[in-house]
């Protein structure tokens, strides 16, 4: 007679880990203590490790078992190498280089490092499976894609090079393979006299899954598994036979189990008869609700049957957010009633962004959670150091990205950092006060010679600065790992300073040191030589796999977990979150090697396998004693689609009448009553009254007496610019990295027109020659001034799109008259003020009669009539100003033409005529009129409204912030107020 298999099972919602130790407490209450030595306790994972130590702990003094989480269960088994997973996935890397470089049309070379790590997957798996690679020799592709009969060739060449040789296992899963299969040889030998306990596992993994068969065979062996679903009837469990079709299902695994056993579902026992869930009636609700898709019309039949359902979601909530920031501050906000009321509380989720902005809001009230998954190595402090300097020795200095890097906390830690810091702000203020044309090496010098006590900073970054731009293009792995940590400790110790400041402190700093050491001495197995470009994404992969995690820091009663660390849940409040398809179940992950269907003919696990099991955790989690289930109706692009399990539920409940529509209506209910709660949080008190447009009217001493022509135009339209740049002097600072705009841009063509007039006995009346001269300039002058080449070129084509116009012209203006002041300036004063007005023209050629030209260079479009003479009085005051005398070295005289050259393809050339429109001089008129504009300032009941008389409403200002325009409309009045004068 075959012996009963050992197979119990905990049903979903029990402390798992307390029902367990629970247990094993019943079975050794008679004997001696030191039987608990003598057990093996194998679990599904280092949390749940840990949980059971905790319930090891709780209680009368024992001596503990020995605890080996399934992942390390090659310390049981006789001693075996470790394979180093990144040496492995550095090897496949040389090989597939090799291999690309032979065929080129097989992958670009970009995809090298992310197609090895999914090619080392594929060989764990393989090697977890028990497969070999000759299983893809038997696959039958006649009828799949020329692709894939490619992917097959690749995947039997590189799984021949990388399984030659000694034999040993290439990955951590092989190992684990191994020492399962020798710890099976060696119990059928030698059955173990000590007892062995398999616990929290679902098998699904072939190597967990041969373990628990054997453990289970065993005669003082144990496997207890986690959720299993007693409520489900027979029919539903052999509805799980077609793997294609129910692998998807939680209970999936235990049916696969069950059959490799060639066991019936009684086999599996109760582990603790009296460890009863918290909901039963909600228990036999979700079991229903989930059934395998090929009997889901025992919902109308089975249904009836069902407890009560007001019982059943009495204590279920059900949120449905408008979106994902709405969704974590309803779950922070759940989260910190839950500690009021003196319940532990868990959000799970396998959304990390959800936990994340979780995380951030409960910060509102100083609470951090304790959170599972921690932080990803490549988002810590040392991890985002070792990316940022990585990605600035790919050839391309940006002054943006290294402002950034200076800034990091990390930067000049060993050494004097707030002597560091001021240093940096003078550099960054620099850089964004003349943004045009300058370099990081340029900037450095400015700095170093306008502030020399940074001098010795300066000096320090522009050696560090050389060593970056010295690395060669592309060099060895070793190498390129060597110089990398060289440059990144030098710039963490800072000027005069060793070491490597706190680059390797606390506990991220000693993951960050732990991985690139794991880097360096995996280097050599990458023998083909790495660009920059390939080492930041090598260095981004390999840090983003590890993560650190501070207990210290968190709060022991809120937690945030992953799916998988669902299953050692203790807490009273469990929040499932972000319960919509694509999320929780996940998209798998594209395989670039085999499809789903060769997947099944080689033997390996199938996608719907993560679906899987992410229902189970989801039948678990949501078996807790009181559960909230949320989602966001949106995320950042478009509507979301509801977690196939909640559409199952909530289509469940509205089938079952009267009764399951109340019960769905009183869970939305709680949701929407907690999102009321939170919205409540962000809104204020009391409504703050919104700003009037303003008017401020400073006193007449601190009004400007000097303006430029071009700020007379701003002083008609928008008055409150010069009250914020004259009076209280704020300057705009150009953002730092954003591409040249349209003064940058005028300023360059202005300059190349410059050079290019400087230039003209060369070219003067040779069209071919003026052309060819305006090329040379133009690049000249872009090359040197724009920040990328890219744009430099693109604004030279498109001046030389206006060049045969424009040489037109010049040729034109040179027969007659000739440039004799170009960007000077010049400044004339109004007797009845005091008040200068100053300039810079463009150009101004004098005429062959004696009289003057003024030009005006329009890279943009060209002012209309119309607004020239409502406020655009650039050209008639620099008239005024010529006649005058006002500019050093160009005498008096009449002004007889006004124009604009347009540099623009699509722009053309216009002459304003020196009268107005009623026949008198324009000169004089505009004159005349701003000696009245400034008389009108002069008075200290005349306000500097805001955007007084702009040309659209989209028309952008850089104190729109500072009027805080948006409370105010283009239709109030403005409100003139008194500002500054004596305290």
């Amino acid at each position: 007679m075959t012996a009963p298999l050992n197979l119990f099972g905990l049903p979903p919602g029990v402390d798992f880990a307390r029902a367990l130790v629970d247990g094993i407490e019943a079975r050794l209450v008679t004997a001696p203590p030191e039987a608990w030595a003598r057990l093996t306790l194998i679990v599904n994972s280092g949390r749940m490790a840990r949980r059971v130590t905790e319930e090891l702990s709780r209680g009368a003094p024992r001596l503990l078992p020995r605890l080996v989480p399934v992942a390390d269960i090659a310390r049981l088994a006789p001693s075996l190498p470790a394979p180093d997973p990144l040496t492995l996935r550095l090897d496949i890397a040389t090989f597939l280089t090799r291999l690309i470089d032979r065929q080129p049309n097989l992958a670009p070379k970009s995809d090298i490092f992310s197609l090895a790590g999914s090619l080392a997957a594929l060989l764990e798996e393989m090697e977890g499976e028990g497969l070999t690679p000759d299983a893809f020799d038997r696959l039958d592709l006649g009828e799949h894609a020329a692709h894939w009969q490619r992917s097959r060739s690749i995947l039997g060449a590189a799984l021949g090079y990388l399984t030659a040789g000694e034999g040993a296992p290439a990955t951590a899963e092989g190992r684990r393979a191994r020492a399962v299969d020798a710890l099976i040889a060696q119990w059928a030998a030698a059955p173990p006299t000590d007892p062995v306990i398999i616990a929290g596992s679902t098998g699904s993994r072939g190597t967990t899954r041969r373990l628990m068969m054997a453990v289970a065979r065993l005669p003082i062996g144990a496997v207890v598994l986690p959720g299993f679903d007693a409520d489900m009837p027979e029919t539903h469990w052999h509805a799980l036979s077609d793997a294609l079709t129910g692998e998807d299902h939680p209970q999936f695994r235990f049916h696969a189990l069950l059959n490799a056993l060639d066991a019936e579902i009684g086999s599996i026992r109760a582990w603790r008869p009296d460890a009863a869930p918290p909901a039963p009636a909600r228990n036999r609700l979700i079991s229903l609700a989930l059934c395998p898709a090929p009997v889901t019309d025992r919902w109308i039949s089975e249904g009836a049957s069902l407890p009560s359902l007001g019982e059943a979601t009495r204590q279920m909530t059900l949120v449905h957010a408008p979106t994902p920031r709405a969704e974590a501050q309803a779950i922070a906000l759940r989260l910190r009633l839950a500690l009021a009321q003196g319940r532990r509380a868990a959000l799970v989720t396998p959304d990390r962004e959800l936990g994340r902005q979780v995380t951030t809001a409960l910060a509102r009230w100083g609470i951090v959670p304790d959170d599972s998954a921690g932080v990803p190595l490549h988002q810590t402090a040392p991890g985002r150091f070792l990316r940022m300097i990585a990605e600035l020795g790919c050839g391309n200095l940006q002054l943006a990205a290294l402002v950034a890097l200076l800034k990091h906390p990390l930067a000049s830690s060993g050494s004097d950092r707030g002597t560091h810091l001021r240093a940096v702000r003078e550099f960054e203020l620099l850089v964004r006060r003349k943004p045009l044309g300058r370099d990081a090496a340029h900037a450095l010098a400015e700095c170093a010679e306008g502030t020399p006590e940074h001098g010795g900073w300066a000096t320090w970054l522009t050696n560090w600065l050389n060593d970056v731009a010295a690395s060669p293009p592309t060099t060895p792995l070793t190498d390129r790992v060597a110089r990398h940590l060289e440059l990144t400790e030098r710039l963490a110790a800072g000027p005069g300073s060793s070491g490597a400041g706190a680059l390797w402190l606390e506990a991220a700093g000693d993951a960050a040191r732990a991985a690139m050491d794991a880097l360096r001495v995996a280097a050599p197995a990458y023998t083909e030589t790495m660009s920059g470009a390939d080492f930041v994404a090598l260095l981004f992969a390999h840090l983003a796999r590890d993560s650190v995690q501070d207990p210290r820091l968190s709060h022991p009663d809120i937690a945030i977990l992953g799916a998988l660390e669902a299953r050692g849940l203790s807490s009273d409040t469990v929040i499932l979150g972000g319960l919509n398809e694509g999320v929780w179940p996940g998209t798998p992950a594209p395989d670039p090697w085999l499809n789903r269907r060769m997947r099944y003919d080689a033997g390996l696990l199938l996608p719907e396998r993560q679906i899987g099991l992410a229902a189970h955790d989801f039948q678990q989690a949501v078996a807790a004693d009181e559960v909230i289930l949320t989602r966001a109706l949106r995320d950042a692009e478009a509507e979301t689609v509801p977690s196939r399990w909640l559409n199952r539920l909530t289509n469940l409940l509205k089938g079952l009448g009267d009764a399951g529509n109340q019960a769905l209506e009183e869970m939305e209910a709680r949701g929407t009553s907690i999102l009321a709660m939170a919205a409540a949080l962000d809104r204020p008190h009391e409504a703050v009254p919104s700003e009037p447009r303003p008017s401020p009217c400073p006193p007449v001493a601190d009004r400007p007496n000097s303006l430029s022509v071009t700020q007379i135009s701003k002083l008609i339209r928008d008055p409150y610019s010069i009250y914020a740049a004259k009076i209280l002097d704020l300057q705009r600072l150009a953002p730092l990295g954003e591409p040249p705009d349209a003064r940058a841009k005028g300023i360059a063509l202005h300059n190349t027109m410059e050079a290019f007039l400087a230039d003209r006995n060369a070219w003067h009346g040779d069209p071919a020659a003026a052309h060819h001269a305006l090329s040379t300039a133009a690049w000249r002058v872009l090359s040197t001034t724009a920040t990328d080449l890219a744009i430099a070129r693109l604004w030279h084509a498109r001046l030389m799109a206006a060049a045969d116009r424009i040489v037109s012209g010049e040729i034109d203006r040179l027969v007659e008259g000739t440039p004799v002041l170009v960007e000077e300036r010049g400044a004339l004063p109004l007797a009845t003020s005091g008040f200068r007005l100053t300039a810079k023209p463009d150009r101004i050629d004098r005429l062959s009669d004696g009289t003057y030209a003024v030009w005006d260079y329009k890279s943009g479009s060209i002012p209309t009539a119309r607004e020239v003479a409502a406020f655009d009085k650039q050209l008639p005051l620099e008239a005024a100003m010529v006649e005058a005398g006002s500019f050093p070295g160009l005498g008096s005289g009449p002004v007889s033409r006004l124009g604009y050259i347009a540099l623009s393809p699509s722009g053309k050339d216009r002459d304003e005529g020196v009268l107005d429109k009623d026949g008198a001089k324009a000169a004089d008129v505009e004159r005349a009129d701003l000696e009245r504009l400034i008389a009108a300032y002069s008075d200290p009941s005349q306000g500097y409204s805001a955007r007084r008389a702009v040309k659209s409403r989209d028309d952008p200002s850089d104190y729109d912030h500072l009027s805080r325009r948006g409370e105010w409309d283009m239709s109030d009045d403005p409100v003139q107020f008194p500002v500054g004068g004596p305290e």
